[in-house]
């Protein structure tokens, strides 16, 4: 199983409402998604970021697959956009 958890910062806060609803509607869209998550931070802190997308997919063969989709790259430039800074992580559990 991979995890693909990503981070943004945001311009303005106030996009992060619909980056999530955007992102979430993704769920049983992108064949090898097990499971989205997202998040939209409440301390706002310096060191926060402001939304995180946690994901669980099936394989790294199934991330490549959900990068590319055609659904995941309606939301991109969308996340792009309002985004000033991204962090990403991607790993593998063996279950």
């Amino acid at each position: 199983m991979i995890k693909h958890i990503v981070m943004w910062k945001l311009r303005d806060k106030a996009d992060a409402a619909e980056i999530k609803i955007r992102l979430e509607a993704l769920a049983g869209k992108i064949p090898g998604l097990l499971h989205i998550e997202v998040g939209i931070d409440f301390l706002a802190s310096e060191q926060s970021a402001d939304v995180v997308l946690y994901t669980e997919l099936e394989s790294r063969e199934a991330l490549q697959a959900y990068q590319s989709h055609p659904e995941h790259q309606a939301v991109v430039p969308i996340v792009k956009a309002a985004a000033i800074a991204r962090t990403v992580v991607d790993y593998e559990v063996n279950t």
